[in-house]
């Protein structure tokens, strides 16, 4: 149904291919075109493959309504919706230079729509592919909208059940999307280590057919690496400049230091995780069988004789021990010596 690769901004990305590490600049630019600016470059610096944008307003998102059912919960509790989100947009107007400094580093630029609006903003800068956030996975229409570009679709799946990313998922395929990446995503912020459920990506895999990845909510760097040897083929992790910043995201988010030892942790796991290998050889490092008293031409072996100790390289290993005792030396051999199929009549 789905290729087993995405193609974004000419970069292969999947599960035969090195982990595709995003920074979410999210809410973290405060609302200043010089701050998200830095965060394009702290992320090129990193080591981060993409950076990836929100494009919504507060209308877009919700109304103006102060209703108790308008207020937001969690972190952000104390607050309305609307006014959480009038404060956390990106203005519209950065778009252009974001995407414009992105590729003049060589860095990937795209983003989360929230509408149809946000969409025909994006394809004005040719954005190389969607994100579809979590609580958006059931907005059909929008992954509909998205399909229609042609571009890789990414869709995070954090509070939908099972049978809710199925849905999402068929839509996106009866809509005609060939590239398609799921992230296996927990909607707390900061989320518990307990609540991350690692194997659950191998499951979507096998479930969808399609390549999947993190989105990560929790504090520090060892879910995320740790995701990778579960198989996650792309890891995406909220991004600031400082975690002293007022931004609505900032408390979770990971620093550019923080993300430059993400980067150097997937790829150190990326190559522990190699092949199915197996010496062809034993090693030298261990043990074989040693002459540990001094015998003479025909004299028989006994236990008295013989040692299984380091350092390793002779021909007899330990547990060929037991089968020497009574056996007939040819030649005298002395303290020391490395015992051989050869001594023996």
């Amino acid at each position: 149904m789905f290729n087993s690769e995405l193609i974004i901004n000419g970069q292969h990305v999947g599960h035969d291919h090195p982990c595709y590490i995003i920074a979410e600049m999210s809410a973290n630019h405060g609302q200043c075109l010089n701050k998200a600016k830095e965060l394009v470059h702290a992320a090129h610096e990193a080591g981060a493959d993409a950076i990836k944008l929100q494009t919504y307003t507060a209308d877009t998102l919700t109304m103006d309504c102060k209703l108790p059912h308008f207020e937001a919960t969690g972190p952000w509790k104390g607050q309305y919706l609307h006014d959480l989100y009038k404060n956390a947009f990106m203005p519209w107007d950065f778009h252009a230079e974001l995407f414009e400094l992105a590729k003049k580093l060589g860095l990937t630029c795209f983003s989360s729509p929230f509408d149809k609006s946000a969409i025909d903003l994006l394809e004005q800068f040719d954005a190389p592919a969607y994100k579809i956030a979590s609580p958006e996975l059931i907005d059909h229409q929008l992954i509909r909208d998205v399909a229609v570009t042609g571009k890789p679709v990414i869709m995070s799946t954090g509070g939908a059940t099972l049978a809710e990313i199925a849905d999402a998922v068929k839509v996106a395929a009866d809509a005609g999307v060939k590239e398609l990446a799921l992230m296996k995503c927990t909607s707390t912020y900061p989320a518990p280590a307990e609540s991350i459920n690692l194997r659950t990506i191998s499951h979507m895999q096998q479930a969808f057919a399609c390549p999947v990845g993190l989105s990560d909510h929790t504090l520090g760097n060892d879910i995320p690496i740790a995701s990778v040897a579960v198989g996650a083929c792309m890891i995406e992790k909220h991004f600031v400049l400082d975690k002293s910043d007022d931004t609505a995201d900032s408390f979770f988010s990971m620093t550019p230091s923080e993300l430059n030892a993400l980067v150097h942790g997937v790829r150190q796991v990326e190559k522990a995780m190699g092949r199915v290998d197996y010496p062809t050889e034993s090693s030298k490092a261990r043990r074989c069988v040693y002459i540990i008293k001094d015998i003479i031409a025909g004299e028989q072996l006994t236990m008295h004789h013989l040692r299984q100790m380091r350092p390793g390289g002779g021909e007899i290993m330990p547990k060929e021990l037991p089968k020497l005792i009574g056996r007939k030396v040819n030649k005298t051999l002395t303290c020391g010596a490395q015992l051989s199929w050869s001594d023996l009549l």
